[in-house]
């Protein structure tokens, strides 16, 4: 699981997530927003924890 290159709101956690499983950003979006402030720590470990995907020249 990477962070994605192409779908970021921040910093690509969720759709890197949601492209893993292969479902909507959204759906992955919507628990972080709605747990406040759980689904920001979570978030902020995750962006730390995730690497970036390779940029493609």
């Amino acid at each position: 699981m990477r962070k994605s290159a192409t779908d970021r709101s921040l910093h690509g956690v969720c759709g890197g997530i949601a492209e893993h499983f292969g479902i909507s950003p959204f759906l992955v979006r919507l628990p972080f927003i709605l747990c406040i402030p759980t689904g920001l720590i979570i978030y902020i470990i995750l962006d730390n924890l995730l690497l970036d995907t390779p940029k493609s020249l």
